[in-house]
């Protein structure tokens, strides 16, 4: 990992405040990188990487946590963001890549990777929660990155809407486990369908609930 000057934020610039004292000292590009699905047992793992302009057209209207969005907000914020962003980037991990190296591992390559892509490249890159080595920057991580840091609730925002449009895909594919509705995590409605149907393709075989479904089918065979 590239060391680098920790930012000294100050509170009156909200959720721009990273990114305006990195850029006030001489870092123009920051990019903000934020996964989706990693709780999830079905479905892929994403992680998107973004880069706002400074100024006032970084400014995306509606921006927070993802997770802090309603699905509403969470579409409108992402066509600003990918309509406002220097760069932005998406990788996407399938579950047979989550079970075969790890979760972790596949987290840290891909964002990695995402970063990478980002053109221009960026000149500071800030994580959600953990840092991650190897980057083409100087990096930090922030504790609840997509809440503090809008580079990084950008990234999530990216992240989450790809992902949940591919589980509504899913859901089309599979519609025994209503994919479009809890997005592959595990609910008592998707646990109640994985005991039923036992597991499809797009479930992760490495997660002991996916595991078990398959030792009940077996034992109800």
């Amino acid at each position: 990992m590239i060391s680098a000057p920790r930012p000294v934020v100050r509170s009156e610039h909200g959720l721009w405040a990273f990114e305006r004292v990195l850029q006030n000292h001489g870092f123009p590009y920051v990019a903000g990188a934020d996964e989706a699905g990693r709780g999830a047992c079905a479905g892929p793992l994403v992680v998107a990487a973004v880069v706002l302009p400074a100024g006032r057209r970084g400014l995306v209207p509606g921006l927070a946590d993802s997770k802090l969005l309603t699905e509403k907000a969470r579409e409108k914020a992402y066509d600003e963001v990918v309509k406002r962003a220097l760069a932005w980037s998406v990788v996407v991990v399938p579950p047979g890549e989550v079970d075969t190296i790890g979760l972790h591992v596949m987290n840290v390559r891909a964002m990695r990777q995402a970063v990478s892509r980002l053109d221009p490249c960026p000149s500071y890159v800030l994580t959600d929660g953990f840092p991650i080595s190897g980057m083409p920057a100087p990096t930090l991580a922030v504790w609840k990155g997509d809440r503090v840091a809008a580079c990084v609730a950008a990234a999530s925002v990216v992240a989450k809407v790809t992902r949940d449009r591919m589980m509504a895909e899913l859901h089309d594919r599979f519609p025994a486990y209503d994919f479009a509705k809890h997005k592959g995590y595990s609910t008592p409605e998707h646990m109640a369908a994985l005991a039923t149907h036992g597991p499809c393709p797009e479930h992760r075989f490495s997660y002991v609930n996916v595991r078990g479904s398959i030792v009940g089918q077996d034992g109800r065979s």
